[in-house]
C-alpha cells in the first residue's frame, strides 16, 4: 500500500496477511449474551453510553451464539446452567474467546456447594479471568483490551494452535477433582 508524505515522496506500508487478519479479528469481537447473576448488571453497564463499548465495536450483545465470538460469563454458573453454557459455547463461531467475569464465575466464589460450578474453566476454556465481586465496568474494559492484546499477538490464521490449547484446557478440566469430592473450607 502506497502512502504519500507531505514532502511529495512515496512511502510503503509493509505487513503480512496474518497481521491484517489479526487486526481485523481484534476489532470485530461480538459478545454473546451470557449474564447469569449480579455481575451481569456490571456487564450491562459496560454497554451503556457512559462506558462507550461502541469504541470497541461491542455495543450490541448478540442473542445468537452463531453471530458471536466472545463469551463473557458474568456471575455464578449453577450445575443446571452448565450444559447450557457449554452448548452456547459450542455453537459460537470460530475463533472464539471467553472472559470469566467475577469471582463466582472464576472460582465459585463464596458458593462452595454442590449447586454451583467451582469455576467456568470446568465447562469451557477461559482466556481471561476478571476478579472482583462484582468487578466494575472499567475492569471489564481492561479485560477486553487485554484480550485484544493476546489475540493481536497470539492468534494464528490456522486454528491448530488455538484448537490444541482449547483441547489441553478441556483435558485439564476433565482430569480435575470432581466437585462432589471437593472439601474446601467445609472440611
Amino acid at each position: 500500500m502506497a502512502h504519500s508524505h507531505d514532502d511529495g515522496g512515496q512511502g510503503f506500508l509493509l505487513t503480512s496477511i496474518e497481521q491484517v487478519a489479526n487486526w481485523g479479528v481484534t476489532r470485530s469481537q461480538w459478545p454473546v449474551t451470557m449474564g447469569l447473576a449480579c455481575c451481569a448488571i456490571e456487564m450491562m453497564a459496560f454497554g451503556t453510553p457512559r462506558y462507550d463499548a461502541a469504541r470497541f465495536g461491542m455495543e450490541v450483545f448478540r442473542a445468537s451464539p452463531r453471530h458471536s465470538d466472545l463469551m463473557i460469563i458474568s456471575g455464578r454458573v449453577s450445575q443446571k446452567m452448565a450444559p447450557v453454557v457449554r452448548d452456547i459455547y459450542d455453537q459460537m463461531a470460530d475463533p472464539k474467546w471467553v472472559i470469566s467475569m467475577g469471582v463466582c464465575a472464576s472460582t465459585g466464589g463464596m458458593f462452595n456447594n454442590y449447586a454451583v460450578v467451582q469455576g467456568a474453566d470446568h465447562i469451557v476454556p477461559v482466556d481471561i479471568y476478571l476478579p472482583g465481586c462484582p468487578p466494575r465496568p472499567e475492569m471489564l474494559i481492561n479485560a477486553v483490551l487485554e484480550l485484544r492484546e493476546q489475540v493481536q499477538h497470539g492468534h494464528k490464521i490456522t486454528k491448530k494452535r488455538r484448537l490444541a490449547a482449547a483441547q489441553a484446557a478441556e483435558r485439564a478440566a476433565l482430569e480435575a477433582t470432581p466437585i462432589h469430592e471437593m472439601k474446601g473450607l467445609l472440611a
